[in-house]
């Protein structure tokens, strides 16, 4: 593993090096968890296997999770530069999309030529929906950079899951409008995972559309245009889907509609415990404060760090949103989740589970007053009256 070499503020001369350089190839796991049950199932006969993303990210994630511990290694300042030019460090994002396309071909495959049972057919999409995901947060991270190939390699990562309007809405609406109500990703006190969902996924589409559509309208363009962003990357969903209806037949289609639902549900499971209750505050000029490490919830899990490529260190990717992730650090001052991202995800699930885990936790960020929160609004006067007099 090399050893890189830096002058610090004192002129004293120190090295460094990425304890997790080569553990970040395991965030391709996901990639290729469709031949990951292939080969077990071929081996050992057992049709649980076709199970193998589900059992990968809800089972075998959140334990080591909790094994492995805490990351705490933050990059030298100094060295941010030379990390961001290394070029393997691209390239092991790079590599997730011919994996994911691959496997997506290859389950398509199955479902048309295999007789698998209705359990294992579902088993299958779901562990593509993982693929398709968890390539979200591939695509999270390519499509935040300025160079035209990783913003094209974003929307190809995003037709799978047929959430190409992410590309758009992520980028120009959710940074602009996080931890405020007006921001469809950002889930509120008091609002479960099952009523955020509809919500972040309605908000996040009309979102993109509407900021596509403005973007075009102010240079004098109609947005019904291969130049509207959001078009353009459902078009290559739609391209995607309708080769493989036409090679594969009509019978696949559930299947494909289930992985992509599934995929982008893992999405918004993430953004609803990214900035839980968290709210920027408005300043006497009636714009929002400026968004801070205080905005965002982290963890810094070594884990999910390298199955996530850093995502959990995300008040710092909202403060240097082009920041590559290998460069990503953690913040003392930001709030920490119990446990990481991979093993929060399950808790979001259990909503009752979910609010005794982090309700009082949102309160005690700020110093028990509640009316500093961003609060489900049918919940309000509940949760008022929940925390009445508990400020510091």
């Amino acid at each position: 593993m090399p050893r890189l070499t830096y002058t610090t503020p004192d002129g004293t001369t120190a090295r460094w090096r990425d304890r997790k350089r080569y553990l970040w190839i395991i965030a391709l796991i996901p990639a290729i968890a469709v031949f990951i049950a292939v080969g077990l199932v071929t081996a050992t006969g057992l049709n649980i296997f076709w199970w193998a993303g589900p059992i990968i990210l809800f089972g075998i994630v959140p334990l080591i999770d909790i094994l492995a511990g805490e990351d705490g290694n933050n990059p030298p300042e100094e060295l941010v530069e030379e990390l961001e030019n290394d070029r393997f460090y691209r390239w092991t994002t790079y590599a997730f999309v011919p994996f994911q396309l691959a496997a997506f071909v290859t389950a398509c495959y199955i479902w048309a030529n295999w007789d698998l049972s209705l359990l294992s057919n579902l088993g299958l999409a779901l562990t593509v929906g993982v693929t398709g995901g968890i390539g979200i947060n591939t695509a999270h991270e390519l499509g935040h950079k300025k160079e035209s190939v990783e913003r094209w390699l974003s929307k190809v990562v995003l037709a799978q899951s047929g959430y190409g309007h992410f590309y758009v809405e992520h980028n120009r609406g959710h940074h602009v409008r996080v931890a405020t109500p007006e921001d469809a990703a950002s889930s509120r006190l008091g609002e479960n995972f099952y009523l955020f969902w509809p919500r972040t996924v309605w908000g996040s589409l009309t979102s993109g559309w509407e900021l596509e559509k403005s973007r075009l309208q102010k240079q004098g363009k109609t947005h019904w245009s291969i130049k509207n962003e959001v078009l353009n990357a459902w078009l290559m969903s739609v391209v995607l889907f309708g080769a493989m209806l036409a090679i594969f037949g009509i019978g696949i289609l559930p299947w494909l509609l289930i992985q992509a639902v599934f995929g982008f549900s893992l999405l918004e499971v993430v953004n609803y415990l990214e900035h839980y209750g968290l709210q920027r505050q408005k300043l006497p000029s009636g714009r929002y404060e400026r968004c801070t490490p205080r905005h965002s919830w982290n963890s810094d899990r070594i884990t999910t760090n390298v199955f996530l490529y850093h995502l959990q260190r995300h008040s710092d990717h909202h403060a240097n949103p082009t920041r590559r992730y290998q460069v990503l650090r953690s913040f003392e001052e930001s709030p920490q989740l119990p446990l990481g991202y991979g093993t929060m995800i399950v808790v979001a699930a259990i909503p009752a589970l979910w609010r005794k885990v982090m309700d009082d936790r949102v309160v005690a960020h700020y110093g028990g007053d509640i009316t500093l929160a961003n609060i489900q609004p049918a919940k309000r006067e509940k949760y008022l009256t929940r925390y009445a007099n508990t400020g510091a």
